[in-house]
């Protein structure tokens, strides 16, 4: 196996792992340094945001960018480990990774951006449709379909070209779990059943992820062991 490809994917697998731990940090810290904030209006949500540290906010934002993307390259590397037969599938899940990454990135870059530059400016006026904490907000919705639609089939895909796999149990788990998870998250949001959507947008694509970036953390190993 070329080198190239297995560092690639032992420090994509290590950088989605480190942002999902930067973003359980972060999580935690918005919930130890602010009070929970319930959207009401564009008014309230900026008395919000003037008051209270946004630290942890862009923190987590931010990681999820670079979650984003480093996801999508590990999904190019798991498609190099896939047998012949079975490349198509998970050629179409990083096709999915692609469109995932594009629409996450897009959607966390606007918040850390566009979204916090105008609040700075006093301008509100259509903010609303652009701003995450709002649950009816456009860019949210869409932010909605890369997490639920694109990333559920982009992990379902992979996991089914890994099947027979060596040493890739571990990781077809991970990958399965997230899929799943997806599925019920996209169903929680669409009928705003918000326990249901918190439940696996964050508990169990997390769980899903920390499978299987450690999976593939310790396959990418294996396989150099035996290259050497």
């Amino acid at each position: 196996m070329n080198k190239n490809i297995l560092n690639i994917g032992f420090w994509s697998a290590i950088i989605c792992l480190t942002s999902f731990i930067v973003w359980i940090i972060a999580f935690a810290g918005i919930a130890i340094q602010s009070p929970l904030f319930f959207w009401t209006n564009i008014e309230e949500y900026v008395h919000y945001v003037n008051n209270n540290s946004q630290f942890f906010q862009y923190l987590a934002k931010s990681f999820m960018i670079i979650f984003s993307l480093a996801y999508m390259i590990l999904a190019i590397v798991i498609y190099e480990f896939t047998s012949a037969e079975r490349k198509i599938f998970t050629k179409i899940g990083v096709v999915f990774s692609v469109m995932f990454s594009l629409v996450s990135a897009v959607h966390y870059y606007v918040q850390i951006s566009s979204v916090r530059f105008t609040i700075a400016g006093g301008e509100y006026s259509g903010l609303e449709h652009l701003i995450q904490s709002n649950p009816a907000s456009a860019l949210l919705s869409v932010n909605m379909l890369g997490w639920t639609l694109f990333l559920g089939l982009s992990c379902l895909f992979m996991c089914i070209g890994l099947f027979h796999e060596s040493g890739t149990k571990g990781i077809r788990l991970g990958l399965l779990i997230n899929a799943v998870a997806c599925i019920f998250g996209g169903i929680g949001y669409l009928f705003q059943i918000d326990l249901l959507t918190f439940v696996f947008m964050n508990l169990g694509i997390g769980l899903g992820f920390i499978i299987m970036t450690v999976s593939s953390i310790r396959f990418i190993n294996a396989v150099k062991r035996e290259n050497k």
